[in-house]
């Protein structure tokens, strides 16, 4: 007891420290702009300074919500908004980070390739879906695969019973990418198989995100990984500066086992995906696992990350599982993993869906635990709706994130009105992300419904056509509406207060 209470005070207090440091940069930052711009020339060059900035944000090619966000923080505060975008955005760190991806990308990304090309037999037998094949394959560089199967995990718990499975069969390699890792039943079972495995001989790597592990981890736990003859990387270390690469977080969440075998989906390697332990309720979840030829995607997008992190050039073929025996797995529909970075300014995420919307001719069925999005998507959405196509979003009744759902439930409005139906998952916190449509497609995988997922975290998922997992993702939908509520108009009402506050919450919503 001692010894946990000594492991949080020092966690406590080196999280505070560095949140310290990043105030105080931050007063001082105030300070120096603020006793500056006493002086008329000063003050002038500051404006001017936005004045220039303004015109460069509205010239640039981003989101017009990012665009509103920053002009009105530069109206708000015309001194030193300006000079704060430029301390905040042009960073060399962001630029060397970019650099370095361009680079390893370039080194492997024809290596995506090197099962058989099924893309034009993909194109052939789904042809309804060719758009969104050539999207990811031809532009996006991920390939679709046959010889693949796939298979749903409706909740934590069954995807925790499967990957303990799996991580027991593992021969030569067992890679973890994930933003949360917790001590805890969970992770504490899987450590006892990987710590086994290690001892046999199998390499096992893992990435977690640092500040997703921020308040969950000891310091230096990597360390304590690598005691046990595990190879780890923290993705992106918090440091006390303020910096733009903060922002960016491997949001990804995936297991692979020996190149055949891999899960992603919702599911982080913590109690509470697998509700040993209730913080908003029920903790609905789900995962997908993938079998065959299409793992060798979510294999080259962890080891590209790996020489990411470690500035290092890995031998993919050595990973290759499929080299000198062809791979047996019988087909079950067509699987194109798809993985999304915020460095090459291509929202592959969002283009999934909005792929997936705008093709849609009778239904869309959406998981996401947020709900803030962009004009392009509450477009896409109120027209699929508006033209007839039965579009239904469940989300949380229970918030993780106070303002976050407050802000969620200021978009039922706009959609309600067009037509899609919304459910709050009334037994509690519902964190699934997935769209399925029509019983030919789905896509599941890591991308919330929000524009820190969508533009700035690096992402993963599978998009599934012609497979039976659909229709098994279909039916846990239906099956989970029962114990939904479904919002109304006049559930959105609110006070005048209310719809102000929202108004406020959306307009700052790109910074959340």
């Amino acid at each position: 007891m001692n010894k946990t209470k000594k492991w949080f005070r020092d966690l406590f207090r080196r999280r505070m420290f560095v949140a310290f440091l990043i105030l105080l940069q931050l007063l001082l930052i105030f300070y120096f702009i603020i006793s500056g711009s006493n002086s008329i020339v000063i003050n002038i060059l500051l404006k001017l300074i936005s004045i220039l900035v303004a015109l460069h944000i509205v010239a640039k090619k981003d989101k017009s919500a990012y665009k509103l966000t920053w002009i009105f923080l530069i109206l708000l505060f015309p001194v030193f908004g300006g000079l704060f975008y430029l301390l905040f955005k042009f960073q060399s760190s962001t630029r060397i980070f970019s650099k370095k991806i361009d680079i390893i990308d370039e080194q492997s990304q024809e290596l995506f390739l090197l099962s058989k090309d099924s893309y034009h037999k993909a194109a052939k037998e789904l042809v309804k879906f060719t758009p969104l094949v050539n999207y990811l394959q031809n532009f996006s560089k991920f390939p679709i695969y046959e010889h693949t199967k796939s298979e749903f995990l409706p909740s934590g718990e069954k995807m925790f019973e499967e990957l303990l499975k799996e991580l027991s069969k593992a021969e030569k390699y067992i890679f973890l990418e994930y933003f949360i890792i917790q001590e805890g039943l969970m992770w504490n079972s899987i450590l006892e198989i990987l710590k086994e495995k290690v001892k046999q001989g199998v390499e096992v790597r893992i990435i977690y995100d640092d500040m997703g592990c921020f308040l969950l981890l000891p310091n230096n736990y990597n360390k304590r990984l690598a005691s046990y003859g595990i190879k780890c990387v923290v993705f992106n270390k918090f440091r006390p500066f303020l910096t733009a690469i903060q922002n960016n977080r491997d949001h990804r969440k995936m297991a692979i086992i020996d190149g055949k075998v891999a899960f992603t989906g919702g599911i982080n390697l913590s109690d509470e995906y697998i509700n040993v332990y209730e913080r908003f309720g029920h903790w609905k979840d789900a995962g997908v696992m993938i079998q065959g030829e299409a793992v060798w995607s979510f294999t080259m997008m962890f080891l590209q990350l790996w020489s990411i992190c470690k500035n290092s050039r890995e031998n993919y073929l050595d990973y290759y599982p499929w080299q000198d025996k062809k791979c047996t797995i019988r087909s079950d529909g067509y699987i194109q993993p798809y993985a999304d970075s915020p460095m090459d300014k291509e929202n592959v995420g969002e283009h999934v869906y909005l792929h997936i919307i705008n093709n849609a001719k009778k239904y869309i069925y959406i998981n996401t635990p947020y709900l803030i999005i962009d004009d392009s998507m509450v477009s896409a959405l109120v027209l699929a709706a508006k033209s007839g196509i039965d579009v239904r979003i469940t989300v949380p009744y229970r918030a993780d994130k106070k303002l976050i759902h407050f802000t969620t439930r200021s978009y039922y409005r706009d959609l309600i009105k067009a037509g899609v139906r919304i459910y709050e998952y009334s037994k509690g916190f519902i964190h699934s992300k997935s769209f399925i449509s029509d019983d030919r497609i789905a896509t599941m995988g890591t991308t919330n419904l929000d524009f820190r997922s969508l533009y700035l975290h690096f992402e993963c998922g599978t998009c599934i056509y012609d497979a039976k997992c659909i229709s098994d993702m279909k039916e846990d939908f239906e099956n989970t509406l029962p114990v939904c509520k479904e919002i109304t108009l006049e559930d959105c009402k609110g006070n005048v207060t209310t719809r102000f506050l929202q108004d406020v919450c959306r307009l700052f919503a790109p910074l959340m």
